[in-house]
C-alpha cells in the first residue's frame, strides 16, 4: 500500500492547517482511502473505483484524465501547489 501526506490550507478557512493522507493499492483509479485531520479531530473515508467512474461520467471527463487530475490534486504535493483549492464543509 502506498500513502502520501500533504499539508493543506483550505480556501474556506485559509488560516487553518489540515493534513490529508491518501492511501491506495495499485493506483488511484482502483479506489483510495482518505484521512483528513486538523490535529484535534480526524475524518476518514473511502472512494471506490465505481465512485471514480461515476464522477468522471457526471462531469463528462475521460476517466483516465479524471484519475490524473485526482493524482495531481491529492498526492502530487509540491508540483501542484497553488493549482488546486480545498473547501472544508
Amino acid at each position: 500500500m502506498e500513502k502520501t501526506l500533504n499539508r493543506i490550507h483550505p480556501v474556506s478557512d485559509p488560516e487553518a492547517t489540515y493534513f490529508l493522507q491518501v492511501s491506495w493499492e495499485k493506483d488511484l483509479g482502483t479506489g483510495f482511502g482518505l484521512l483528513l485531520s486538523d490535529c484535534q479531530c480526524a475524518w476518514t473515508g473511502t472512494v471506490s473505483e465505481a465512485d471514480i467512474s461515476r464522477e468522471a461520467a457526471d462531469i463528462e471527463m475521460d476517466r483516465g484524465k479524471y484519475v490524473e487530475e485526482l493524482r495531481k490534486a491529492l498526492i502530487a504535493g509540491e508540483e501542484s501547489a497553488g493549482k488546486y483549492n480545498f473547501v472544508i464543509s
